[in-house]
């Protein structure tokens, strides 16, 4: 799915690297305004643009939307803060952005008749043009943003705003059917007959919404803040070890029980052990009501949450098609490597050494061990006490892209033993609950078989030895040529037995 044919050959599945690449580097340091109907905010990119850092990330709560549906009209004071807060925003672009700001307003705006008056204000007053989008393109610009993290996904995007809810399908990749409607919480707000009432209204779209979408039971990705916010709750209730909203998972029973969880707690107490901000807390019992409605009706066999939306969209849609295909996360670790480590480009050769100590590793495991040699030197600045922990922390807590979080724990953990034989007595030991024995084993030999391999090579393009594995045998030969014979003294040759004691391997060394 992410390979180039064309150096297939020299890179194997994961293709070239284009962070360096003239139509990636164009792509740095792009600042993107989003104009909704709770928060202004601004996004600046950068990094590797396929799986782009967060430069710069602001948002102002401004409530554009509130009392919209009785009055017709922006919240005029929420006018006035996103106003001030566009002002701040393009003074903070001029000094770090590479190109001029784009900026997208959505439900509040497109629906209120003075939303024209609103744009032509931040246009005198500031020089940005926004552009209003309607529901559709709102829903392909999210469902964009999905596919910046999950490349090939498929399912149904569902963005909840502050005024409006769309759906997207996604399938192979590309977008299909598009909707918009007015479930977003600051309406539900407004609907007459308290709880009722109010769910008599979802009931009544979601009934439409499900007649224009069709049978959608794949995967559902949540995107939006109201979303994230009840994930945050969601992890809370579970006691869940790691606290990254991307890519988390519910399931309907969850959200069930996270829904009653919120109704049976203080809202006060519940938003301030959850990190949730007041606004966003009063809003999350409506979200709350729809995303029941939703799973109801699409059953979706998975649910994930997704940080990556709109403004992700936008950055996506300038993405050359070649880049759009390419491993976020191999992307990723190949720019990290080539700007932390030591010796750049010396991943690739440990990638090499290693994998034959894993014959029935899939191109999904392949793809982490990769992704685990191009990291494995990218903490050394670290105090060494601490390295361990440092390689952990990134792995787990990263802005990473295409990872779940399963992943994340077994990259961190075979970046761990990189740097440590033993994982007990870290402070990480609660989200290895995360992996199945047999996978913290394979991690295990990933770490010191990288901890090894780094002692004997140091030069990406050294003439290298190479690992014959029997599994069924349980028998593990290494032959080492001429060059690298004085290399293996005698923390070489420890760190080697380590590892085939951890793989339960009979050990022989042919030195050539």
């Amino acid at each position: 799915m992410f390979g180039d044919s064309d150096f297939a050959q020299e890179w194997g599945p994961f293709g070239r690297p284009l962070f360096d690449d003239a139509a990636a580097r164009k792509l740095s340091r792009v600042g993107v305004v989003d104009v909704g109907s709770n928060s202004v905010r601004l996004v600046v990119f950068d990094g590797a643009a396929r799986s782009p850092a967060y430069f710069y990330n602001e948002k102002i709560m401004c409530t554009l939307g509130a009392g919209l549906s009785d009055t017709g009209r922006l919240n005029p004071e929420g006018r006035k803060r996103a106003l001030s807060a566009i002002r701040r925003f393009q003074d903070i672009a001029a000094n770090i952005c590479h190109e001029p700001l784009t900026a997208v307003a959505t439900a509040a705006v497109r629906e209120a008749e003075d939303g024209p008056e609103f744009c032509d204000e931040v246009l005198q007053a500031t020089g940005l043009k926004i552009h209003v989008i309607d529901g559709e393109e709102e829903a392909r610009l999210s469902a964009q943003g999905v596919l910046l993290g999950w490349p090939g996904s498929y399912g149904l995007v569902c963005d909840i705003g502050g005024s409006s809810m769309e759906l997207a399908e996604m399938k192979d990749g590309e977008i299909g059917k598009r909707v918009s409607s007015a479930l977003g919480p600051l309406k539900l707000r407004d609907v007459q007959g308290g709880e009722a009432g109010r769910k008599a209204y979802i009931d009544n779209v979601l009934d439409g919404l499900q007649d224009k979408m069709g049978d959608q039971q794949n995967r559902l990705f949540l995107v939006g803040g109201s979303w994230r916010a009840i994930a945050r709750i969601d992890m809370e209730r579970r006691h869940y070890p790691l606290r990254v909203l991307h890519e988390y998972r519910m399931s309907t029973d969850s959200i069930r029980k996270t829904a009653a969880y919120i109704n049976a707690y203080d809202p006060e107490e519940l938003r301030q052990r959850c990190g949730v901000s007041a606004l966003r807390m009063s809003l999350i019992p409506m979200a709350a009501e729809v995303l029941i409605g939703i799973v109801d009706r699409f059953a979706p066999h998975d649910i994930a949450i997704s940080s990556y939306g709109i403004r992700e969209g936008m950055l996506y849609e300038q993405m050359p098609a070649k880049l759009r295909k390419r491993d976020p996360l191999i992307e990723a670790c190949r720019f990290a490597e080539n700007k932390d480590a030591r010796l750049p480009g010396f991943g690739k050769a440990l990638y090499q050494f290693v994998l034959p100590l894993f014959p029935e590793a899939d191109a999904d495991r392949q793809r982490l061990i990769k992704a685990a040699c191009l990291l494995h030197d990218v903490s050394w600045r670290a105090h060494p006490d601490y390295r361990a922990e440092t390689c952990f922390d990134y792995a787990t807590r990263a802005n990473l892209g295409g990872l779940s979080h399963e992943e994340r724990v077994f990259l961190g953990l075979a970046l761990l033993h990189r740097y440590r034989n033993k994982r007990e007595g870290t402070r990480f030991e609660d989200m290895f609950s995360l992996l199945s024995p047999e996978e913290m084993l394979e991690a295990e030999i990933l770490g010191k078989a990288m901890r090894f391999g780094a002692m004997l090579w140091m030069k990406k393009d050294a003439e290298t030895g190479h690992f014959d594995y029997n599994p069924a045998k349980k028998a593990l030969e290494l032959t080492l040529p001429k060059s690298a014979t004085s290399l293996f003294g005698e923390v070489a040759e420890a760190r080697l037995m380590s590892l085939a004691s951890t793989m339960g391997a009979d050990l022989s060394v042919v030195k050539d």
